[in-house]
C-alpha cells in the first residue's frame, strides 16, 4: 500500500493517543467478530472491550458486529461517563468497568458460548478436566445469577474472579479478561472448549471424568511461567 505526502504527514501529526485508541478499537470489532464466527455468541449478545489509558472501548448495545465501522468508536472513563462517540455502550457496561476498576485487566470478553452456559446451570465450578485450568488461575467458578446489566451481577462476578482470571455466569454465559484482546479472547475459547470437555466426558454412562489435583495445577502453572517465546 502507498501513501501519498499529505497522507504521511496527517498520520505523523496525530497525537499518540490518538494513534493507540484507533488500532485498539480497530482490534476490538476483530475480536467482537470472531465471537460471532466462532460461534462464541448469536446476534449481537456478548460484548468485548479493551482499555487505553483510562478509557474503555466498549461494543456499543445493539449494533451487529459486521456494522461497525471507525467512527462508531465508543468509549467511556472507569465511571461510566461517556467520553467516545453517541452510540449507547454495551448494557454490561457495569460488569466490565467492575472488572477494571478491581484487576489489571486491560481487556475483557464476555460470551454466551452454548457449552459453558450449559455447564452454569449444572454445578458450582467447573471441575479441573484438563491442565489449561490452571491457565484461569485454577477450576472456574460459577457466579450466581442476577439480572444482566445490573450492579449485582458485577459484585457477583468479581467474586467468582478471585483469584481468576475467567468465570462463568449462571445462566448467562462466560467472562475472562486478559493483559490483551487476545489473551483474554484465547482464555475465553479454552473455557469454552473446557466446558465441552467435561459435559462430553461426563455423558458417558456408568463412568466419572478424572480430574486434576490442586498440586498437579499447581505444577501446571509453574510451566506456563515459562511457556511462549521470549522477547
Amino acid at each position: 500500500m502507498t501513501y501519498s505526502r499529505a497522507g504521511r504527514a496527517a498520520e505523523q501529526a496525530e497525537p499518540e493517543e490518538e494513534r493507540e485508541r484507533r488500532a485498539a478499537w480497530e482490534a476490538l470489532v476483530v475480536t467482537a467478530r470472531r465471537t460471532v464466527t466462532d460461534g462464541l455468541v448469536v446476534g449481537t449478545s456478548g460484548n468485548v472491550s479493551v482499555r487505553v489509558g483510562d478509557t474503555v472501548l466498549v461494543t456499543p448495545s445493539g449494533v451487529p458486529y459486521d456494522r461497525l465501522a471507525p467512527e462508531d468508536v465508543t468509549g467511556v472513563d472507569l465511571d461510566g461517563r461517556q467520553v467516545l462517540g453517541t452510540l449507547v455502550p454495551t448494557s454490561e457496561l457495569p460488569m466490565h468497568l467492575a472488572v477494571y476498576r478491581a484487576t489489571d485487566a486491560r481487556a475483557v470478553v464476555h460470551t454466551h458460548a452454548v457449552h459453558a452456559t450449559a455447564v452454569s446451570l449444572l454445578v458450582p465450578e467447573l471441575p479441573p478436566v484438563h491442565y489449561m485450568t490452571a491457565a484461569l488461575g485454577g477450576p472456574v467458578r460459577v457466579a450466581p445469577y442476577a439480572a444482566y446489566g445490573t450492579e449485582e451481577l458485577a459484585r457477583h462476578v468479581l467474586d467468582a474472579l478471585a483469584g481468576r482470571t475467567g468465570c462463568l455466569l449462571r445462566n448467562h454465559g462466560t467472562l475472562t479478561y486478559g493483559t490483551c484482546l487476545d489473551q483474554a479472547y484465547d482464555r475465553t475459547a479454552q473455557l469454552e472448549w473446557m466446558c465441552r470437555l467435561w459435559l462430553t466426558a461426563s455423558s458417558v454412562p456408568g463412568r466419572s471424568p478424572s480430574l486434576l489435583t490442586g498440586e498437579q495445577l499447581a505444577e501446571v502453572a509453574e510451566r506456563l511461567g515459562g511457556y511462549g517465546q521470549r522477547p
